[in-house]
């Protein structure tokens, strides 16, 4: 699918993946944060990161190779090798020091892709195991859209299921259930009429994930 879009993808897209750059600004990684991004696409979101926050280090996943091959362009393209490093991988089965010669992370963001993804919370429990005590996990996804005039949600719901795009309308719940079971604290907003769902899920200091 994204043989072709990948092309012109980020022009397009930044016109409706709506949270994407509040997520990057709310990150505020530390000095020699490691941060990780599953389903980094074009390398849009790193690239950009990155560069408001010399001081750490980002990391990227994808199963797409066609994205990726943009992705490695557009890090080369912007001088940015030493501090970006992607890979192909499955975030379902995410492990990610083979691939990226990283355990554990401190901060996990997942743009726009577990609406893509058929088993979104494998994903989810992937993320958290992979964060180091008092880490975050950043997400920012379709919503349900039910705040939105009923035919622009009955047309938009059309359009993104041409994409394979399914809103998870579960997440809020999903990430409640998570936050009891580890004691982490749980930041969840709904923007735009509900048309973005946007999370932050931070856990405790001396959690430790396996």
């Amino acid at each position: 699918m994204y043989r072709r879009q990948r092309h012109f993808y980020d022009s397009t897209r930044r016109y409706y993946l709506l949270g994407r750059d509040q997520l990057i600004a709310d990150l505020r990684p530390e000095a020699g944060a490691a941060v990780l991004e599953i389903g980094c696409g074009t390398g849009r979101n790193l690239v950009l990161a990155a560069g408001m926050y010399p001081q750490a280090r980002f990391f990227g996943i994808d199963v797409s190779t066609e994205m990726l091959t943009s992705a490695i362009s557009s890090i080369s393209r912007h001088g940015l090798e030493d501090r970006i490093r992607v890979a192909h991988g499955d975030a379902t089965a995410l492990e990610p020091h083979p691939l990226l010669g990283t355990e554990r992370f401190d901060h996990v963001l997942i743009c726009y892709s577990l609406s893509m993804i058929p088993n979104w919370r494998r994903v989810l429990e992937r993320a958290v195991s992979r964060l180091k005590p008092g880490g975050r996990l950043h997400i920012v996804d379709f919503g349900s859209q039910e705040q939105m005039p009923t035919l622009a949600r009955t047309l938009l719901l059309r359009w993104l299921s041409l994409f394979d795009v399914t809103p998870r309308n579960e997440l809020q719940k999903m990430l409640t259930a998570m936050a009891q079971h580890t004691g982490a604290h749980l930041r969840f907003d709904r923007l735009f009429r509900d048309y973005t769902q946007y999370a932050v899920l931070t856990l405790p200091e001396g959690s430790a994930k396996r």
